[in-house]
C-alpha cells in the first residue's frame, strides 16, 4: 500500500468509500456520526483543494480516504474530563474511510500520519467502536471529550513518539 494526495480525478471513488463507511458505520451501531450525507461532496473537494486529503494506494486501486494535516484543530483548543498528552506542534486525522472488502487500510493510514509528526490528535464519536479499538491497538491514548462547532461531542485521543 502507499499514500498519495487526493486529486479531483479520485473524487468519485472517494464518494463511494464514504458511502459504504456510511453504511457500516449503521451496521455497527453508530449511526449519528456521520449520518446520511456526511461528509458532503463540497468539503471534500476543498479538503483537496487545499491539499489536506490523503488516498490509501493497494494494487492501483484506492481503497483508503483521509484528511491529515498538521495543523492546530480549534475544537481541540477545549478538552473536557481530561487534558492533551503535551501542547507540541501535532497532526490531525479526520474522515478516514476504507473501501468495502479492504483489509489494514486503515492501520496502513493512520501509520504514514503518525511517521509524518510523531504527535497525532484525533477524534470519534462515543458510538464508533471498531475505530476506538484500532486507536487503542495502535497506541492511541484517550485523553477526554472535545465538542465539535454542531455542538455534539467526540472522544479525544492522542499519540506521541
Amino acid at each position: 500500500m502507499q499514500i498519495r494526495q487526493a486529486a479531483l480525478g479520485d473524487i468519485d471513488i472517494i464518494m463511494s468509500i464514504y458511502d459504504y463507511a456510511r453504511s457500516f458505520m449503521k451496521e455497527q451501531g453508530n449511526p449519528d456520526q456521520w449520518g446520511d450525507d456526511y461528509p458532503e461532496r463540497v468539503l471534500i473537494e476543498d479538503d483537496i483543494s487545499q491539499e489536506k486529503l490523503y488516498v490509501c494506494i493497494d494494487e492501483e486501486k484506492v481503497v483508503g480516504v483521509f484528511y491529515y494535516a498538521q495543523e492546530e484543530d480549534p475544537t481541540y483548543e477545549v478538552i473536557k474530563g481530561g487534558a492533551w498528552l503535551n501542547n507540541e506542534p501535532y497532526g490531525v486525522i479526520h474522515r478516514t474511510a476504507s473501501a468495502e472488502g479492504s483489509r489494514g487500510v486503515a492501520t496502513f493510514c493512520l501509520d504514514w500520519a503518525f511517521e509524518q509528526t510523531g504527535n497525532i490528535r484525533i477524534d470519534t464519536h462515543v458510538q464508533n467502536i471498531p475505530m476506538q479499538s484500532l486507536l487503542k491497538k495502535l497506541g492511541y491514548v484517550y485523553c477526554g471529550e472535545i465538542v465539535l462547532d454542531d455542538g455534539t461531542s467526540r472522544i479525544a485521543f492522542q499519540k506521541v513518539r
